[in-house]
């Protein structure tokens, strides 16, 4: 099994023929690490993200989640990798709104047989409201999203990730509606779940404030050769 949970090689990426926003020589996150990656607004994060979960596809290059080169495969089986392997912490959280917390929580397991199988021999509820009472949500557990405050909506998006032990993490900026000291609390929340649940972290902010919480920082601009081409050029 490849130690690394995120290889990119030679990886460019544009949205449109003749446009560059990503070219990654190299970017490699080992398991089991908590990494920090910043850069500006839109220096081309939640592409990269993208890149990562394979909702995009690079133009040239390698990337590799979980020892899985996504280049050759189908839509239908890199949707099938990130629904049993990959947790997403949206920056604006995607709740489904008509769903309960406990539903929202327990949507990935409903989705993938491989999240379901990783519960240990617990019920789907069981094992949401278990993540619930980890992250102090328990006492809403059955209450519409809709009426949740901004930081437990936060702690539901987590949840929902966390849920059916996916071996990474990633986090879209996913503290940027939350004061100083909700940050640092949340971010340690996460860091327990995630320990708890052997995954890796790949978060993404534009915080630099956030960094020595991490065991190691990227800094976007730095491995992204196309920050350094004027837009529009390739």
């Amino acid at each position: 099994m490849s130690t690394a949970a995120i290889e990119f090689d030679t990886v460019r990426f544009g949205y449109r023929p003749g446009q560059t926003v990503l070219d990654v020589p190299a970017l490699r996150v080992d398991r089991g690490e908590r990494v920090f990656l910043f850069g500006p607004s839109g220096s081309g994060k939640t592409t990269l993200l993208g890149l990562v979960t394979g909702v995009l596809m690079a133009r040239e290059g390698r990337v590799g989640v979980l020892g899985q080169d996504l280049t050759p495969l189908s839509g239908a089986r890199r949707d099938a990798l990130r629904a049993a392997h990959l947790g997403y912490i949206f920056q604006m959280f995607n709740l489904i709104p008509y769903l309960s917390v406990l539903d929202n929580i327990t949507l990935p397991c409903r989705i993938s047989t491989e999240r379901r199988a990783r519960l240990g021999g617990r019920s789907m509820n069981d094992a949401a409201r278990e993540l619930a009472n980890h992250l102090g949500i328990a006492a809403h557990i059955n209450d519409p999203v809709t009426q949740l405050s901004v930081g437990q909506q936060q702690r539901v998006a987590a949840c929902r990730a966390l849920i059916g032990a996916p071996d990474l993490i990633v986090a879209d900026e996913p503290t940027s509606a939350l004061d100083a000291d909700r940050r640092s609390d949340f971010i340690e929340l996460l860091f327990r779940s995630c320990e708890d649940v052997g995954a890796t972290l790949l978060f993404v902010s534009h915080d630099r404030g956030l960094e020595p919480m991490f065991s190691r920082a990227l800094s976007l601009p730095e491995i992204n050769r196309a920050a350094e081409t004027p837009a529009g050029e390739a």
